[in-house]
């Protein structure tokens, strides 16, 4: 059975930075595309970044985070510097995609990001 544990999530000042982590477990995950997603209070859930062979990253944090993995450990992580209240959100691992920004099948349960101004 494959699960998605995220974890690195917490509170956090403006400008500061936090590094999620998606542990995958009942699968190996190398070289397919892993995601990043988040989703706010009262809003859509919506995509932030994907890793395949290439990178891939919403507009709205282009520059400001960053994707890697570590195939060795089936991890996914995500970087995030100069965080802004709007990233406040949960923001979901999820992996096996029909595209790079839709179409997961596997979902963490999501870790919680609060950035204070």
């Amino acid at each position: 059975q494959v699960q998605l544990v995220e974890s690195g999530g917490g509170l956090v000042q403006a400008g500061g930075s936090l590094r999620l982590s998606c542990a995958a477990s009942g699968h190996t995950f190398y070289s397919e595309t892993m995601g990043w997603f988040r989703q706010a209070p009262g809003k859509e859930r919506e995509f932030v970044s994907a890793i395949s062979g290439n990178t891939y990253y919403a507009d709205s944090v282009k520059a400001r985070f960053t994707i890697s993995r570590a195939d060795a450990k089936n991890t996914v992580y995500l970087q995030m510097n100069s965080l802004k209240p709007d990233d406040t959100a949960v923001y979901y691992c999820a992996a096996r995609p029909d595209t790079i920004t839709s179409g997961y099948k596997y979902w963490g349960q999501g870790t919680q990001v609060t950035v204070s101004s």
